[in-house]
């Protein structure tokens, strides 16, 4: 049965028809913008870590316990029926979303980490040999370095890195030198954690593939900002994860091609991705059920569909020309605060802003921004080698959603100031 016109797990709409952006209007339909941070109110900058959930996904995930809960493609009893539709309903509002081919090309992981070392496990058994190389970014997360590093030493392969330059810019020269006959994949960031890099994506794709070479993109910090339309991109795999486009934690996507993924073998066994066990021999299930074993994230799934689905209502370009205005004004205001030093400062960059308040650690820093209820993020943001070019410990970061307005640059411009004030 299909749950299109039941209410509990399935918001859909017109999406054809978007509404206006209005920022304050947005605002409101997230809960925990109301609530008070030591006694002032939270100005919530930490999107780049996780995005908050508007009050439409948190029902639909209180809906689903109270409603609807059975474990998904075994059971023939009702509810499991609708679990298993609404599950599915949500791939396939991924799949319009990024507009995939194919729903069987979009595989439900635990997020961006996940995907990763899914194809860095599944891809890296299948193609990667001794001598053959695996070329990533210097702009990297964490996430999109350690597993490579693990299946290239497993494989005695060998892994390279596009330079940068200081303003956070991939060397486009350097990254064509790079790829060669030995390159089996190139892994890179869609945009910089860190420092809000928009990577020159097209182009890279463009020069991989003139060499046969897949390509794997990053997504995580690009969801939640621009349109993504794998087709359009011709990218060979993309993952992302839900809790940075306003749905819940530990649920995520991969994209990968039909061709690559039947190509690859199952990332883990266990239930679901099999189609016949015995003890001597165990066939597998077809896509996308190969690579999801086990009993998944249920909620996670229908919670993503439904952040989606919110998302989706509002115009792109619209939200896009919201968060540059934002991104640019705060650029402006803090550029003007004695003592301020920015950290990348790229030609196109997305909603991020790392900075240093020369002579401070960026912890101090955070911690006098956090009394004031000002929520930013300090440290290395898993990007250690990045940290590590530009000679520093961290930043500190403040990244920029749809629900961010001017009042709340303000008041991080009145909280740097302030702890300036206390530190020099």
């Amino acid at each position: 049965m299909s749950l299109s016109n039941q209410q509990p797990n399935t918001p859909h709409q017109d999406v054809s028809i978007k509404k206006v952006f209005d920022v304050e209007e947005v605002r409101k339909d997230f809960p925990i913008l109301q609530r008070q941070v030591h006694g002032n109110p939270l100005v919530y900058l930490d999107s780049g870590a996780s995005a908050q959930k508007p009050q439409s996904v948190i029902d639909v995930i209180a809906r689903y316990y109270s409603e609807q809960h059975a474990n998904i493609h075994r059971g023939v009893h009702h509810l499991s029926q609708e679990a298993t539709q609404a599950y599915e309903d949500a791939r396939e509002i991924i799949r319009k979303y990024i507009n995939a081919e194919h729903s069987h090309e979009v595989l439900f992981t635990k997020g961006t980490t996940d995907s990763i070392n899914l194809v860095a496990s599944s891809f890296g058994r299948k193609f990667l040999n001794e001598g053959d190389e695996v070329i990533i970014s210097a702009l990297e997360h964490h996430s999109n370095i350690v597993p490579w590093q693990m299946v290239c030493e497993e494989r005695g392969a060998s892994m390279k890195v596009i330079p940068i330059n200081q303003a956070g810019e991939l060397d486009m020269v350097a990254f064509e030198s790079l790829l060669s006959n030995r390159t089996r994949l190139v892994a890179v960031t869609h945009v910089s954690n860190s420092l809000g890099t928009v990577t020159p994506v097209d182009k890279i794709i463009e020069l991989s593939h003139g060499k046969n070479i897949p390509v794997l993109l990053d997504g995580a910090q690009a969801v939640p900002h621009m349109h993504i339309d794998v087709q359009a991109m011709d990218v060979d795999f993309y993952a992302f994860s839900g809790h940075k486009i306003f749905g819940p934690t530990g649920v995520g996507i991969l994209y990968g091609k039909e061709a690559l993924l039947n190509q690859m073998p199952p990332y883990q066994g266990g239930g679901d991705m099999i189609e016949k066990v015995t003890f001597e021999k165990t066939t597998y299930n077809t896509l996308p059920h190969k690579f999801e074993a086990g009993t998944p994230n249920i909620v996670g799934g229908i919670g993503l569909g439904a952040a989606i689905t919110y998302f989706i209502q509002f115009d792109e370009q619209s939200i896009l020309d919201h968060e540059q205005d934002i991104l640019h004004y705060a650029t402006e205001q803090l550029s003007q605060i004695q003592g301020v030093k920015f950290i990348g400062t790229a030609t196109n960059k997305a909603s991020v802003i790392s900075f240093l308040i020369e002579g401070s650690h960026p912890f101090d820093v955070g911690t006098l921004l956090d009394q004031q209820g000002i929520a930013v993020r300090t440290g290395h943001h898993c990007t250690q080698p990045l940290m590590d070019f530009y000679g520093i410990p961290g930043t500190v970061r403040a990244s920029f959603a749809i629900y961010n307005n001017r009042a709340d640059v303000d008041a991080l411009v009145a909280g740097v100031k302030r702890a300036a004030s206390m530190l020099l």
